[in-house]
């Protein structure tokens, strides 16, 4: 692609000509396994096959899901290369084997649910092949095989592998049987938001009864720390699943006075962290 685009925000630009830091010129290469590259590679070592390339840039609407699955039925591709759009309930009944490049990029991030998202997909991705008559086979790579994701997804100990996710989230006070809130704080200037979150934080702690049952977590910069121009700074307030979180987060937020160039958006139980 001859763009950089980011999918958070929508922001895109050209590749630099030279570097932002040093400044030297033609020194800047693409390093990864984005879809393109894969292309490249697959073009190489398949040169007959006719492949394409799926994403939601490629598939943008009906229109486009459509054709592409048009082709699909008609038996016009052989080759595949798209990021987890096509993991999405399409039903290909030629298609037998399944690769996922860096099948564990997923695991990191500091999701309290990355283990759990990344064996859904993968589970919803390797369902692809063999759906048919045709036998199916999935390989994925990973640096870490011994995970325990990689290992109930070769074994097909899903239930297992659900009860360890389980017991490892009981274990820290995590939801389901904890809860969480998150609170993140956004603006355009750093200093302003980072002070900000240090001062509701204090506050926080400080109006917390004694034996409250209730944590609070950071601040930090959240895993997303630039979104759209606005800097981002996370709070986390965790308690078991027995307080009444609420009632003490009310009248906390009442108190709150933030500078109107701070904004502030409380998530309780939150499904994303980022």
């Amino acid at each position: 692609s001859d763009t950089l685009n980011c999918h958070h925000c929508g922001y895109y630009q050209r590749p630099p000509e030279s570097c932002p830091e040093c400044k030297v010129e033609g020194k800047l290469a693409a390093c990864g396994p984005g879809v393109e590259r894969v292309a490249e590679e697959a073009a190489a070592l398949f040169p007959n096959a006719r492949s394409e390339i799926v994403t939601s840039d490629t598939i943008a609407g009906p229109d486009e899901a459509a054709g592409f699955i048009g082709r699909i039925e008609k038996h016009e591709i052989d080759l595949l290369i798209g990021t987890q759009i096509i993991a999405k309930g399409h039903h290909f009944p030629l298609l037998t084997l399944v690769g996922v490049i860096d099948a564990d990029l997923g695991l990191a991030g500091g999701d309290l649910r990355a283990a759990e998202r990344t064996y859904q997909l993968l589970h919803q991705v390797a369902g692809r092949a063999g759906r048919a008559q045709l036998a199916g086979r999935v390989l994925l790579q990973t640096y870490m095989p011994e995970h325990p994701v990689m290992a109930a997804l070769c074994s097909g100990e899903r239930e297992a592998f659900l009860t360890r996710e389980a017991e490892a989230r009981e274990q820290h006070g995590q939801p389901p049987s904890g809860r969480l809130a998150a609170v993140i704080l956004s603006g355009r200037h750093e200093a302003s938001v980072a002070g900000t979150a240090r001062a509701l934080a204090r506050l926080a702690r400080n109006s917390l009864p004694r034996d409250s049952g209730i944590d609070i977590l950071g601040p930090a910069p959240a895993p997303l720390a630039l979104l759209r121009g606005r800097y981002r700074y996370r709070l986390l307030i965790k308690c078991a699943r027995a307080v009444l979180l609420q009632p003490w987060l009310r009248a906390w937020l009442d108190e709150l006075d933030p500078p109107s160039r701070v904004t502030l958006r409380v998530d309780v139980d939150p499904y994303s962290f980022l």
